[in-house]
């Protein structure tokens, strides 16, 4: 785990370096988003979410802060951390690598991160990301987003994501194969264009192993949910 940490900051310190040589060309920009800070709302367990990035750098090379959690009463479901280093290849993309923490749930786990974003033929926002593990499993996710402008103020976003395994991790509960799929619909109204909020649904179903585990766990493995909440970026 140290060797991976260790990893992912010399390779972004020494990608990210470049960046500040030509700041007079291409200066140096900070960016924050907080994407869905939202109450979810499903049978008697509601919880809290949080997706949020933050990236500094130029258009060429970014540093990036990438965090996905939820809590649930008083307990932590999902806590991930990213830190990535972004290089553009084209006006569009860029290529990610870095590291990415689990922390919870328990067991913690840490993975080395190679992926690919930006934005797909149809303005779809795509990310790609293949994931390494410390003791050689690996992981797979994509992330697709879309936006549909009714008004300057009122915009839906679909968005898909599909998570797979190479291999079962009984420890965890993700099984090898398509592990889960999930989407979600928001309509969004910007009162500022930093400044926004939106109501919709959330769906997400389990295949495979996973399922399973989930099954021999007692937890479901279907479920659609509720969603209110605020996006704010600077």
């Amino acid at each position: 785990m140290n060797k991976l940490l260790a990893l992912g900051m010399s390779l972004s310190a020494l990608l990210v370096t470049p960046v500040f040589a030509h700041e007079d060309d291409d200066p140096v920009i900070v960016s924050v988003t907080v994407d869905q800070l939202e109450r979810r709302f499903r049978d008697g367990d509601d919880s809290w979410a949080l997706d949020a990035e933050a990236w500094v750098g130029t258009d060429l090379n970014k540093l990036w802060l990438k965090l996905d959690a939820e809590r649930s009463r008083s307990d932590t479901e999902a806590l991930e951390l990213q830190l990535l280093y972004g290089r553009a290849f084209s006006p569009y993309w860029e290529w990610l690598v870095g590291v990415r923490q689990d922390i919870d749930p328990d067991p913690s786990r840490t993975w080395g991160v190679v992926g690919v974003q930006g934005l797909a033929p149809y303005f779809v926002e795509t990310e790609l990301s293949l994931f390494i593990g410390d003791d050689g499993d690996v992981a797979a996710q994509l992330d697709l987003e879309y936006e549909l402008l009714f008004t300057q103020q009122l915009i839906l976003q679909p968005e898909l994501s599909l998570k797979a395994y190479g291999q079962d991790d009984e420890d965890s509960g993700q099984g090898s194969g398509l592990a889960d799929i999930s989407f979600g619909l928001r309509l969004r109204y910007e009162i500022r264009p930093e400044f926004a909020l939106y109501v919709g649904w959330q769906w997400s179903k389990q295949y495979g192993d996973t399922a399973d585990y989930s099954r021999a766990a007692g937890s479901p493995t279907e479920q659609g949910m509720a969603v209110v909440g605020l996006k704010i970026w600077f």
